[in-house]
């Protein structure tokens, strides 16, 4: 684990506490966190199904937050790539964005 991907992850929790259960029902929260340490301890995004898995989950719930007007796309998308950010600084032979 780098320091990226553990400040990374900090921000995660951290926007897990700031917006609560006004904003995130428990199972919308469980998404974000199962995405979040998935992604913390994969090595290889294209070896690692149950991180896909995970992303996959994560970008249904963000299409879900924006199109209910719950949550901004500005919001939504700072919460997915702080998610992508925890996971290994290649994926898929692609190097990804410094957060």
């Amino acid at each position: 684990m780098t320091r990226a991907r553990a400040a990374a992850y900090r921000r995660v929790i951290s926007t897990l506490g700031d917006v609560g259960r006004a904003k995130l029902l428990p199972k919308e929260e469980a998404c974000v966190r199962e995405a979040a340490d998935a992604l913390l301890f994969s090595r290889d995004l294209a070896h690692d199904s149950a991180a896909r898995a995970a992303l996959t989950a994560l970008a249904a719930l963000g299409d879900d937050l924006v199109a209910s007007a719950r949550w901004s796309r500005d919001r939504a998308y700072r919460l997915i790539d702080d998610v992508w950010a925890c996971g290994p600084s290649q994926a898929f032979g692609l190097p990804i964005a410094a957060a």
